[in-house]
């Protein structure tokens, strides 16, 4: 009994901190663990044989195996002819070969690589393409183990119950059907978000600053004088003296030593304010070149969040400084080194010698530009790995090779064939997944351990006696949508899984209709931009607001529980 207060205790806890707080995720599970087991709710050997389940090392290796996926060219060559003046066919083209390639490669990386296309086509408003890339990209990774991180999760767990993981294609016939529809619900849909073309929302969004030199001969003359009302596309807004703010600035507004002006607008525009004398640039004071520049987006949890841009000592970080920041549609006022960066910022960033090289960069970013995403891949080294890709996926679904041997040896072919490098591992290695993952695992241990599950579990099903087992199925699959919308997909698949297999036991019923929907239901993230990194990553980009997910996510969350409810009990039997 005593246990299971415990246990219960810790579990509230780290449910009431992934969703309360802004925690890492890592320092909540981890927390919870390493409590589980200095109370002695689970013992070192089990501890250590969650860190090597096999489940969660094939998740290491497909996503360190997803760093060299990322530099083959074949979604480069093809983004450039996938939007065309023919809206319809222009969704259809994107969705589908967002989804095709999400269902095999990180859809985090697809996303990125396809939203430059979006965002500098000249046919289509980027705005009424972005949402619908990120929901294919969601689409997409349901349709395979590999698709997305939270099926293997999933797995990963399965495989520690039963000693037993998911097949290759078990996702396949609903998440393809959920695919299908799910580009239709978009072509009408996608008709409710706003119209904002690339170029509209690159003006007036981004916060730009420039120092006024003691020795400049802009001081002592007026705005106006100055040329400074003349600039194309670019916005004096403010004036920052001191400790007051100057807005709006008026053209004859004489400029002082040590002013800050503030200016909004089209961050391509930026180097016109190098040509005046004594004019400063926030990155160039940093001794960056502004032609080097790179945009990125910050990562939810990343170490800068909640910080400001001096307080974070960014250049030190990432040998980069800021040059421009842009908030959705936002207005952002003040000194750019002053503001508090947020997950979702656009950066654009003056980038030094050593940028790629840093070891922090993917905690903390998404690189947008794919200038600088790191060196392609060759011709030869395209097909290569593509087709070990394809053998090593065709082996597995015809279960002639373990999924997990295929993947090590993909990567080691990737290493000789130098098209990712030991350091480039080393910085990428997914270490908070990791740890997130063993720690759910022993987690589920502890609960298994004390007796929780099996009360709680007891309890709902005798809740539930008359109603039958796909009410139980239907409360497990809205449970974790429902948590996957208020913190993370895989801390929410994380969390529900021992819950819905005991549900299962407990009703003396075959899991897997349970698990799958505790795999779909993680995935079920449309209404929000924060359950889903891709979400989060079109959010600013496509200067949306929450009600734009709303609007566009709600139809497609109902067409795709429909069709998860539907057929998970006719693809996977209670008996």
């Amino acid at each position: 009994m005593f246990d299971q207060v415990i246990i219960s205790c810790l579990f509230l806890w780290l449910l009431g901190s992934l969703i309360f707080t802004d925690w890492p995720a890592s320092w909540i599970f981890v927390s919870a663990m390493l409590a589980s087991y200095f109370l002695g709710l689970v013992d070192t050997a089990e501890v250590l044989s969650k860190a090597s389940n096999t489940g969660l090392i094939t998740l290491l290796l497909l996503l360190l195996v997803s760093i060299g996926l990322e530099k083959l060219s074949w979604l480069t060559r093809l983004s450039g002819r996938l939007i065309s003046r023919n809206y319809t066919l222009s969704l259809l083209r994107l969705g589908a070969v967002t989804a095709v390639f999400s269902a095999f490669v990180n859809n985090t990386a697809v996303v990125a690589t396809l939203a430059h296309t979006v965002r500098s086509n000249r046919y289509q408003p980027a705005s009424r393409l972005l949402i619908p890339l990120s929901y294919a990209a969601i689409l997409g990774g349901t349709m395979t183990l590999i698709g997305t991180s939270t099926n293997l999760i999933v797995s990963s767990f399965l495989e520690d119950a039963t000693g037993q993981g998911l097949a290759f294609f078990d996702f396949f016939i609903i998440g393809a059907t959920a695919t299908v529809l799910g580009l239709g619900v978009l072509l009408l849909a996608a008709r409710l978000l706003p119209s904002v073309g690339a170029e509209q929302l690159d003006v007036n969004e981004y916060l730009i600053e420039a120092d006024v030199a003691d020795d400049s001969r802009l001081i002592g003359k007026s705005i106006a004088a100055n040329g400074l009302r003349k600039l194309d596309d670019l916005f004096l807004v403010e004036i920052v003296r001191g400790r007051n703010l100057l807005s709006p600035v008026a053209p004859h507004e004489i400029l002082e030593a040590g002013d800050k002006l503030i200016f909004s607008g089209d961050i391509k525009q930026v180097s016109a304010l190098e040509g005046y004398d004594g004019l400063k640039l926030f990155a160039i004071e940093e001794g960056l070149l502004s032609e080097n520049m790179t945009e990125v987006i910050v990562m939810p949890n990343a170490a800068i969040e909640g910080k400001t841009i001096k307080a974070a000592g960014f250049r030190s970080l990432f040998d980069a400084a800021v040059v421009g920041l842009r908030r959705g549609g936002k207005r952002l006022s003040g000194k750019l080194g002053s503001i508090t960066i947020q997950a979702g910022d656009n950066l654009m960033l003056a980038v030094g010698p050593d940028f790629n090289d840093r070891k922090n960069l993917d905690k903390n970013f998404v690189v947008v530009d794919e200038a600088v995403a790191g060196a392609q891949a060759s011709p030869l080294q395209n097909w290569l790995i593509s087709l070990g890709l394809v053998g090593v996926v065709t082996l597995a679904a015809l279960e002639i090779l373990p999924l997990i041997k295929g993947l090590a040896f993909l990567l080691a072919c990737m290493l000789a064939l130098q098209i990712v490098r030991g350091s480039e591992l080393r910085r990428r290695f997914p270490f908070e997944l990791w740890v997130i993952i063993a720690s759910a695992l022993t987690l589920s241990q502890a609960l298994t351990n004390s007796g929780l599950v099996a009360l709680l579990t007891d309890n709902i099903h005798s809740q539930l006696t008359g109603f039958g087992p796909y009410v139980a199925l239907a409360g497990v699959y809205f449970g974790t949508l429902l948590l996957t919308e208020l913190m993370t997909n895989n801390a929410a698949a994380a969390l529900v899984f021992p819950i819905a297999f005991g549900l299962a036991e407990s009703y003396g019923l075959n899991p897997m209709p349970f698990v799958m929907c505790v795999a779909y239901g993680a995935s079920a993230s449309f209404l929000t931009p924060y359950g889903y990194t891709t979400n989060l990553m079109v959010q600013n980009l496509g200067g949306y607001s929450m009600r734009d997910y709303f609007k566009t996510g709600l139809p497609m969350s109902v067409v795709y529980s429909v069709v998860v409810l539907v057929l998970v009990p006719i693809l996977f039997p209670f008996q």
